[in-house]
């Protein structure tokens, strides 16, 4: 059997070393998922995200709130503390935490220090979901957090799902973007064995890769054909473009039809899922899934239908991938990966999330000191 030689391996090493994988930094200066809007109350919610341990809940008037899940004076987790009004109350020592963070109250002293508190960050709810900035809160835009018009548009039905997923967001987001793998992977859900060899074109800007595969003619597998009254047509198309828009963000959108009939008199099927990943370690992932569609709307058979079997699939690509983290934690210094040409969208992509993430750290190194203001390490309580 033919071996890689060595100048092969060192060569792929050498290549690797240019993308990101689950070593790489996170990037902070970016929207993220935190929770899907229905997970956040009038509790404590405990997440971690970008390797930071934060708490979420809802204000009694029904605003959004993250901290840090650690008290200022002891770093007792304030998740195991309680909420008291809009106010979360340390379960330690009773030091007490408005909703900008801000320390008000220290029962073992006469009077809280002023200027000491936990870090929020700051929040977008847009729709199903709550989007958080965990990076530099200057460049907090809001104007930049991901447009999804269709998950909040009343001409789409829509249902969502969720993974705490044993992998790298970055190998998510390769997974996504290869879509070759559907006719192997996902053989018995979403997946056909034209799929793979279907012609494709590719796009790159800015930051955004997307992949366009046409499908056509074909027999659409059940999870397709059924919804769509397409199932067993031996002309259906299935136009599938997959887009990465943001480290955070992933959305596949799918058009069906039969090509038998002339357009513009056939009907035509949208179907869209965004994949919203954020990482809460290097090597696990909040995943979040929202899947839509512009037919059918009020048909809840449908609905259960699409969603039972679109989460299969998923859960195909959720159990793939904790394989993937598991080979390549066990190999270590020691893994080598050969990419071929179908992999160079994915490849381009990897390479970008380097690139930003590479940025980002060394601007942070490059930055004055901070003073420290309004977190100091050292507050002597004065006692009552």
């Amino acid at each position: 059997m033919t071996q890689p030689s060595h100048d092969i391996i060192r060569g792929a090493q050498v290549a690797m070393s240019r993308l990101a994988d689950r070593n790489t930094p996170f990037i902070f200066n970016e929207w993220y998922v935190a929770a899907f809007s229905d997970e956040v109350g009038r509790f404590l919610l405990k997440r971690t995200l970008l390797g930071k341990r934060v708490i979420l809940y809802r204000t009694e008037a029904g605003n959004p709130v993250v901290m840090d899940d650690r008290c200022v004076h002891r770093s007792y987790p304030l998740s195991a503390g309680q909420l008291d009004g809009d106010t979360v109350v340390c379960g330690y020592h009773g030091l007490r935490y408005d909703a900008s963070g801000d320390c008000i109250e220290a029962p073992a002293v006469a009077k809280c220090p002023k200027n000491i508190g936990v870090r929020t960050y700051p929040l977008a709810e847009r729709g199903p979901v709550i989007w958080i900035w965990m990076g530099d809160p200057a460049l907090a835009d809001e104007s930049k957090v991901p447009a999804l018009p269709w998950m909040m548009d009343s001409e789409w039905a829509g249902a969502k799902g969720y993974y705490d997923l044993k992998s790298s967001y970055v190998y998510l987001h390769e997974n996504l973007l290869d879509t070759s793998h559907l006719s192997y992977m996902h053989a018995n859900t979403i997946g056909s064995p034209d799929y793979v060899k279907a012609p494709t074109t590719s796009e790159m800007g800015e930051g955004r890769f997307a992949l366009v595969r046409t499908v056509s003619p074909t027999k659409l597998p059940p999870v397709w054909g059924k919804p769509t009254g397409l199932d067993g047509v031996p002309t259906a198309s299935r136009i599938v473009r997959n887009e990465f828009l943001t480290p955070a963000l992933y959305e596949v959108t799918t058009r069906l039809y039969d090509s038998a009939l002339a357009e513009g008199e056939r009907p035509e099927f949208l179907i869209k899922v965004a994949h919203m990943a954020t990482p809460a370690t290097h090597n696990t992932t909040h995943y979040f899934i929202y899947l839509g569609r512009d037919f059918a709307q009020t048909d809840e058979a449908a609905t259960q239908f699409m969603a039972t079997n679109f989460f299969k699939a998923f859960d195909e690509d959720v159990v793939g991938l904790s394989l993937l983290e598991e080979v390549i934690a066990e190999q270590g210094d020691d893994l080598y990966e050969i990419s071929i040409a179908s992999d160079a969208l994915g490849v381009a992509m990897r390479r970008y999330l380097k690139g930003r993430a590479d940025q980002e750290a060394k601007d942070k190194e490059n930055a004055p000191p901070s003073t420290g203001a309004g977190f100091p390490q050292v507050v002597m309580m004065q006692q009552s």
